[in-house]
């Protein structure tokens, strides 16, 4: 006997549920499936099997960066290789060498998260061949969005998104420089919106210029790979159950994570902010470069592969940009003023390592009215924002 099951891509995430990056949306996993009669003593059924030609060393050799592919198992990394090379030829009924369906699952996902590229894949189909009660193979098919002549025309248009952005960036940027660069540009050239076609892939944000959290986490770890930085995909959720996509990065060797989505103001007005309406910041850095520590606020993972713990702060926003408080600084507090302003830029925020430096600094600088000693307007009312999880304190120029 042979039986076809349909799976969707959006369900094939471990804990099983519907999983569509945005905010929130969800639902149950469902299949259908289709009997019939195999070939007596045969193992091919009706279906034409493909062959794939790459060999496994020059696909394991281009997957020596992908975070995913290096959390399996050699079991999980030869079917990853299969699946990766059929998507990426379009083919259909292609052997696997396993027949274990959450293995197949599993390692489908990681092909996913590890290549942003595969914009036009929805999800994939498998037969299964049976001998009586014997399941003797699974063949698998992708289920795809475009057609390769589609494909290649957007992918035309992806480029030149991708050549404009990164001919911008200063080409002696660090590895940090290059990470703030392009969170600032997408976030600069994307708007949050949960209606925006393709939300779930590279193309929203590159073709349309407005997705939700998963076109932007996949849009950065596109562009950060480009640009030579490591970047995988983080799947999740944050306070309130709403389904997340964010990204680990690699700096200077030590982890980080980084969430586009949260630090656009489009996003912020639209899911919600700490700070007054009128005066949202048109970027947030609270989540550039951030610990596990720091994440785990406000995000849990549900990741399809075990992330590691990032616990540096030499590349987290605040501390690269010198406004990072281990100790109560009135100097240095004056310089971070005087340097805004000179800057023109519009509110200052001052990040402090932990409760007992942010109570110093709200005790100071709001209950003792300090704050007004460093504006240049004095005799004015100052508008702020105590951000108590993030320990952090924003003030408008």
């Amino acid at each position: 006997m042979k039986k076809t099951g349909i799976l969707l891509f959006c369900m094939l995430i471990l804990t099983g549920a519907l999983y569509l990056a945005g905010r929130g949306l969800a639902g149950s996993e469902s299949s259908l499936y289709r009997q019939e009669d195999m070939a007596a003593g045969g193992e091919n059924g009706n279906l034409p099997e493909q062959v794939l030609t790459r060999t496994d060393e020059e696909l394991r050799e281009e997957q020596e960066e992908c975070y995913a592919f290096g959390m399996l198992s050699e079991e999980e990394q030869e079917v990853y290789l299969e699946i990766l090379e059929a998507l990426i030829d379009f083919r259909e009924n292609v052997r696997l060498s396993s027949c274990d369906k959450e293995l197949i699952s599993h390692a489908f996902q990681c092909v996913l998260n590890d290549h942003p590229e595969i914009f036009y894949v929805e999800g994939y189909s498998y037969t299964e061949y049976t001998l009586g009660s014997i399941l003797k193979k699974i063949t698998f098919t992708g289920s795809y969005r475009f057609s390769p002549e589609e494909v290649a025309q957007k992918q035309r248009q992806i480029e030149d998104y991708v050549n404009q952005c990164l001919a911008g960036m200063p080409e002696d940027a660090d590895e940090y420089e290059k990470v703030k660069y392009i969170y600032e540009y997408l976030i600069h050239h994307t708007d949050y919106d949960a209606s925006a076609e393709d939300s779930q892939n590279i193309c929203s944000v590159f073709l349309e210029r407005k997705s939700v959290c998963q076109g932007y986490a996949k849009a950065t770890q596109y562009l950060l790979n480009k640009a030579g930085v490591f970047a995988t995909l983080v799947l999740g959720r944050v306070v309130g159950g709403e389904g997340h996509a964010w990204n680990l990065v690699r700096i200077d060797g030590e982890y980080y994570y980084v969430d586009t989505t949260w630090g656009d103001a489009s996003y912020q007005a639209v899911g919600g902010s700490d700070y007054p309406e009128e005066k949202i910041p048109t970027i947030n850095y609270d989540y550039l470069c951030v610990t596990t520590e720091q994440m785990e606020l406000t995000h849990t993972q549900e990741n399809v592969v075990e992330m590691p713990e990032c616990t540096s702060m030499d590349a987290n926003f605040y501390v690269r940009e010198g406004v990072y408080f281990t100790v109560f600084d009135e100097e240095k507090i004056g310089k971070i003023f005087a340097d805004s302003y000179e800057r023109g830029d519009t509110y200052v925020t001052l990040k402090c390592e932990g409760p007992d430096i942010f109570r110093k600094m709200q005790e100071t600088l709001i209950g003792e009215q300090e704050v007004f000693r460093y504006l240049q307007c004095p005799d004015k009312a100052v508008s702020y924002v105590e951000n108590e999880k993030q320990y952090s304190l924003s003030f408008w120029l």
